[in-house]
């Protein structure tokens, strides 16, 4: 029997990296301040740490549009695999070749491109879609914060997000 609704445990987990942290801030700067010797570099230890985990936590909190889309995504040795209703389909994450965000689709979709196979598309909001955040943060050379904006954003137009050769010459912005 649980005490909490579901709607409030649902938020809670939502958050989980950010009372994670702000915890481990209230509890370090009170041993900072309060106490000496081994308590107190303790208590600096957890400060620098919850910092860390508030800013991994706040990007995660960005990545995360919801529940409820269609499919499943699961993650698994290095392979990403999408079972959706209509369509479905793997890609080994060492193949991955190019990452776009389709912001046209309904929900946004994010489409894995890997050579010798067909793009596989998966909603922003598909069950499981957290896992995505750590692989694509993963991937070499991949900016984090420009994932962040442009799945915020929206637009009218698919973006490029990470690619592992770059199809433009080096001399070429890509904004």
């Amino acid at each position: 029997m649980s005490f909490i609704r579901p709607e409030a445990r649902l938020a809670l987990w939502r958050w989980r990296e950010l009372i994670v942290a702000a915890l481990m801030l209230l509890i370090g700067l009170n041993w900072a301040f309060t106490s000496f010797g081994v308590t107190k570099a303790t208590g600096w230890a957890l400060i620098v740490i919850g910092v860390i985990i508030a800013v991994i936590g706040a990007q995660r909190l960005r990545f995360r549009l919801g529940a409820g889309g269609p499919g499943v995504v699961r993650v698994d040795e290095g392979q990403i695999a999408y079972f959706g209703p209509l369509t479905g389909g793997a890609i080994a994450t060492s193949e991955l070749e190019r990452l776009r965000l389709d912001p046209t689709a309904k929900p946004a979709h994010w489409v894995l491109e890997q050579d010798g196979q067909a793009p596989l598309a998966i909603p922003v909001n598909a069950e499981g879609h957290e896992v995505l955040f750590d692989v694509f943060a993963a991937l070499p050379g991949l900016k984090t914060e420009r994932m962040l904006s442009e799945l915020r954003r929206g637009g009218a137009h698919q973006v490029v997000i990470w690619e592992r050769t770059p199809s433009r010459p080096p001399l070429h912005r890509l904004h």
